[in-house]
């Protein structure tokens, strides 16, 4: 009925987010001059934006197929269930149960993406501090 509403709202909020970390973060930046090559972490905003792309489209997708079984019209209240408090309370509790449950499961399968992209760019890290820089023999 109305469950994507809560991913949405989520990716709202994390959208603003993100735009206000990259700011921060492009303020703060350190600059590479480019003739050696670093391993440089990603940055959170871009690791934020990730969790974006899963909200917006799960959101888009949900929405289209509420539209799609006749749940979101065009026309005010939008919401079919809308229309009386007994189909309200359902809404609410659907909700309340199966949006916010969506929105944390993407946010905790997010949540292991960082966990993992941390660790291998920590492992190239490692990698990049181990090697021996190889002299041009002559």
């Amino acid at each position: 009925m109305a469950c994507f509403i809560i991913p949405a709202t989520e990716a709202i909020v994390t959208t603003i987010a993100a735009k206000v970390l990259a700011k921060k973060e492009k303020d703060s930046a350190i600059h590479y001059d480019g003739s050696s090559e670093v391993v440089e972490k990603s940055r959170f905003s871009k690791k934020l934006g990730w969790l974006n792309n899963m909200l917006w489209g799960g959101s888009a997708l949900l929405a289209l197929e509420h539209v799609w079984h006749g749940e979101v019209v065009p026309w005010f209240p939008f919401l079919t269930n809308a229309a009386d408090a007994a189909d309200r309370a359902e809404m609410f509790h659907e909700m309340a149960t199966v949006g916010v449950s969506m929105a944390a499961l993407v946010t905790v399968t997010w949540a292991i993406m960082v966990l993992v992209s941390s660790r291998l760019e920590k492992r190239a890290a490692k990698m990049e501090e181990a090697a021996v820089p190889v002299s041009d023999k002559k």
